[in-house]
């Protein structure tokens, strides 16, 4: 590829993600995709479902937004209140935003799919706990635990870079409980990602240790700085995590040597520059972009523009579309393979989903009669699209699995 970096940048932000997913549902709709055929009608039906989530979920309609906090909540009980203990010296806002940062940073790395038989076992309330819940709740006990502290008696809640850089997969492996009939899928690739999470921030201490030795709360600082009259746009935050934390992701493409994360080839995406084939989607990045959103506020900043982010390509909003007859394979039994997360076929899908939310979300208004800046994007998918794609899952399938299988290697659903 060619060593322009502007052409690189061009691909690491959220407009970038929008832009080509409109491109990929307008040949959709022009039928003019090799995988996936797109029927509009049917999108009334996926919004009549999650309109009816949202108001079963939150009967007032005050949601919260998506983000990796709201799955600390376990029987109405959120297990992160550890971070206003008085371990992390509460009273200095700016050390509560670094832990907050700590912790969900490595969570949203640890967050990638489970696998169907994978449950952890909670150990205050004894229940089996699945999928993205449950490495929720066993990546919070690792961290109170210190699991991830360099000094994890002195000082539990946080996490150390030198101590990321040493974590071995056993760590991981005890941490989420995996065992003979327990098996989680992409173990090693997780625990290789938050080593070279590790390595990171110690070789850029001017982004992760501006006030304190580096820790990838360190990042708090960085986008502090950033801010214009205490405001931060929210695709700030998500450009600033694709290039700072972009070499942290296994080898995929890149441009001049900048790697483009969560960024494939398909195709129907020709154009006559460096950037021909490629379709960005940043799914980790984008989850993580809106898991800041809170502690930044707590922090005392605004957060502006959140819509300037877009939904996020991860299988059960790209089910719903699927389970509803929104989106259909052209041949039908590629329901039955499994496909690399790099295929046209996977990468059309989850590009047409990004697409699709944002059409849904204005259905779902409308049923709801909510304006955008009552129930903007990120409250839509909370409500939402995530639980009605996994209500759709297990009432179709007895694993709740995705109507498309993927090949997972941990650090990308």
């Amino acid at each position: 590829m060619t060593d322009d970096p502007a052409a690189a940048l061009s691909l690491l932000n959220a407009a970038a993600v929008r832009t080509r997913a409109k491109r990929m549902l307008a040949l959709g709709l022009n039928d003019a995709l090799p995988h996936f055929r797109v029927d509009l009608d049917r999108l009334d039906d996926a919004a009549g479902l999650v309109a009816t989530a949202t108001h079963r979920n939150y009967p007032s309609l005050d949601v919260p937004f998506h983000s990796r906090w709201r799955h600390f909540t376990i029987d109405g009980v959120n297990r992160s209140v550890i971070l206003a203990t008085d371990r992390i010296r509460a009273a200095d806002p700016a050390e509560c935003a670094r832990a907050a940062f700590d912790l969900v940073i490595v969570s949203v790395l640890l967050d990638a799919g489970a696998g169907p038989h994978w449950h952890y076992r909670d150990t205050v309330t004894g229940k089996r706990i699945g999928r993205s819940e449950g490495l929720a709740l066993a990546s919070l006990d690792m961290f109170a635990r210190g699991d991830f502290s360099f000094e994890r008696k002195k000082y539990p809640l946080r996490v150390d870079a030198s101590a990321l850089v040493e974590l071995h997969a056993a760590t991981l492996s005890n941490g989420f409980q995996i065992g003979s009939g327990n098996a989680l899928v992409g173990l090693h690739g997780r625990t290789e990602l938050l080593r070279a999470l590790g390595r990171l921030v110690v070789a850029r201490p001017e982004i992760f240790a501006r006030h304190d030795i580096p820790r990838p709360g360190g990042f708090f600082d960085h986008l502090a700085a950033k801010a214009e009259n205490g405001a931060i746009p929210a695709p700030l935050i998500l450009s600033e995590i694709l290039q700072q934390f972009g070499p942290i992701w296994p080898s995929r493409l890149s441009i001049g040597g900048a790697p483009l994360g969560d960024c494939w080839k398909h195709p129907s995406m020709a154009t006559d520059d460096a950037t021909s084939e490629l379709v960005p989607l940043h799914k980790l990045s984008q989850w993580l972009a809106y898991s800041l959103i809170e502690p930044l506020q707590q922090a005392g900043f605004k957060v502006t523009d959140i819509d300037g982010l877009t939904g996020l390509a991860e299988y059960r909003n790209g089910g719903l579309f699927v389970d509803t007859g929104v989106l259909t394979l052209r041949d039908p039994r590629q329901a039955a393979c499994e496909h690399d997360v790099g295929s046209p076929l996977v990468v059309e899908w989850r590009a047409l989903t990004v697409a699709l939310l944002d059409r849904l979300a204005l259905a779902v208004r409308a049923k709801l009669n909510k304006s955008a800046a009552a129930l903007p994007l990120a409250k839509i998918l909370q409500g939402g699209s995530w639980a009605a794609g996994r209500e759709l899952a297990v009432a179709r399938r007895a694993d709740g699995s995705a109507p498309i299988k993927i090949i997972s290697d941990g650090t990308v659903f």
